[in-house]
């Protein structure tokens, strides 16, 4: 009985669970060779978008290490403009003493100076400079180079006795160390 069954199915026939149905002589899905055209012209697409962004960034970093170059090129730029000022003081003095007579104006050329030190310790301290090293201070190796020792029995070991130079600091870090002379007992 099953061999009449296949016997009586066509090749257009096919029989499932009892329900005979017609094998579709039209095509449902497009081939492999129809998708290609679309596929290749998306890739296309992002590789031209790949190659304008990866230029963009070329030219972006570029740009930036311009930018970078100058900035440090010209870094002291605005050091200069600002100390200028001071230069121009003490120019200033300087003429002032060779025109001056011998005694008498010795008064005005100190405070000439005095106003010049001054401003230009404003100008340190706008800068966020600061000095350190000053009498009785106890000596810190981090900041202080001690250059000679004293014994002085009325002073405390390792206190600052005489400053030669003053140190400097830049915000954190120390610019140059204060050289001094140190009480040892």
């Amino acid at each position: 009985m099953c061999a009449d069954k296949v016997k009586n199915t066509s090749n257009d026939d096919i029989k499932q669970n009892g329900v005979q149905k017609k094998k579709d002589t039209m095509k449902s899905k497009p081939k492999a060779k129809d998708k290609k055209p679309g596929l290749k012209e998306q890739i296309g697409v992002l590789e031209d978008k790949y190659l304008r962004l990866k230029a963009e960034f070329d030219n972006f970093r570029r740009r930036k290490d311009k930018e970078v170059i100058q900035y440090l090129e010209y870094d002291g730029l605005q050091f200069i403009e600002n100390i200028l000022p001071i230069v121009d003081d003490f120019d200033r003095m300087l003429h002032a003493t060779e025109k001056s007579d011998k005694g008498g104006n010795q008064d005005s050329i100190k405070e000439g100076a005095e106003m010049v030190y001054q401003k230009l310790v404003r100008f340190l301290a706008d800068s966020e400079v600061k000095s350190f090293g000053e009498t009785g201070e106890i000596l810190n190796a981090d900041l202080h180079d001690a250059m000679m020792t004293k014994t002085e029995v009325k002073r405390k070991d390792g206190e600052i006795l005489e400053v030669f130079e003053k140190g400097y600091r830049y915000k954190d870090k120390v610019i140059r160390h204060a050289k001094v002379i140190v009480n040892k007992k």
